[in-house]
């Protein structure tokens, strides 16, 4: 079966059978390591971490652990779902004016890349490391009264561990649970992951000035990470650093993730090619300067074969680079 994909001057054909012995490694990975992420998200947290809960005068020695339980503002299914979809409908509207199925497979796989990717990391870290969510004492319900300190772990004996919570036993897991902000890594690992695309196709950030709306659009996509995880700090799921963890977690796997599959981040001339697989029966033969054709902005002479791609790091001012074999889809110019 093939399918073929036309652009201004490059046409795509894809053959399915040679598309799945091409990636079927990387979807079996993605595929065992969701399984992983899954189980561990549901294991009992290794640590058995020592907590305070009152002094011997009966007060409370962290209010910052005290806070009633309530629901997310936004939920896990549903963060999951903005740090996916966003980013998966811009690159399918890019494809309006791209038209590359190269292009769209290379953008949705690394974003699947960065998604999961990082939470492997989250859940591992939690699960190894954890901490108290700020809502901890409220599900541990400590069975121990300021008449008992003294005879806890530590010095004065006011140190416990999870043995005198009384509470919901699936609740107290998720409330040792706190580092990282999983919210946090997701949004980050999909929307920065949006803005680099963004930025690749619309030339947010290239060889001349663009539109304002340009810039706007590529901050929305950050606005929103950043809005999302701060929620946590409201309904008291995490505590700052907690997000701020996330935050970075996310951004790294996205920053990754992007350059990974595609050419730059940064480099104007180059942030919008989708790099080729090495190793596939199918190569290419094309001139870089033909992959003007595949960003979507139509400024600065973007979109127009007069306007050539030069310079470091593939020094593309040659006119053919032979790149073969590389690649599952068949490019001719």
């Amino acid at each position: 079966m093939r399918c073929t994909f036309r652009m201004t001057n490059i046409s795509e054909s894809l053959n399915i059978k040679l598309y799945l012995k091409t990636f079927w490694m990387d979807y079996l990975v993605m595929v065992i390591l969701g399984a992983v992420a899954l189980g561990v998200n549901f294991l009992r947290p290794v640590p058995n971490r020592l907590f305070p809960v009152y002094f011997r005068d009966g007060e409370i020695v962290n209010p910052e652990f005290a806070y009633p339980f309530r629901n997310n503002i936004i939920p896990s299914w549903l963060d999951a779902f903005i740090a996916f979809i966003v980013p998966f409908l811009f690159i399918m509207l890019a494809q309006i004016r791209v038209r590359s199925f190269n292009d769209a497979n290379t953008a949705i796989m690394g974003l699947l890349f960065s998604l999961l990717t990082a939470t492997i990391f989250q859940v591992c870290i939690k699960w190894l490391i954890g901490g108290l969510r700020p809502h901890f004492l409220s599900v541990c319900k400590p069975n121990i009264t300021a008449a008992n300190v003294g005879s806890g772990h530590g010095f004065g004996g006011i140190m416990f561990d999870r043995s005198i919570c009384i509470g919901d036993e699936k609740q107290i897991n998720y409330a040792l649970a706190s580092m990282p902000s999983g919210h946090a890594t997701a949004a980050f690992a999909g929307l920065l992951y949006c803005s680099y695309y963004l930025n690749g196709k619309l030339k947010v950030f290239a060889n001349y000035r663009p539109q304002y709306w340009k810039l706007v659009l590529f901050f929305t996509p950050i606005l929103g990470a950043v809005l999302i995880a701060a929620t946590l700090s409201i309904d008291h799921y995490h505590h700052w650093y907690d997000i701020l963890v996330g935050g970075i977690i996310g951004s790294m796997m996205a920053t990754g993730a992007y350059r990974f599959q595609y050419a730059s981040i940064w480099d104007y001339r180059f942030n919008h090619i989708p790099l080729p697989r090495v190793g596939a029966e199918i190569g290419y033969n094309y001139g870089l300067d033909e992959f003007n054709v595949m960003p979507g902005s139509r400024k600065g002479g973007w979109n127009e074969t007069k306007n050539q791609i030069y310079g470091a790091p593939f020094d593309a001012y040659t006119n053919v680079v032979k790149m073969t074999p590389v690649s599952y889809v068949n490019v001719v110019v």
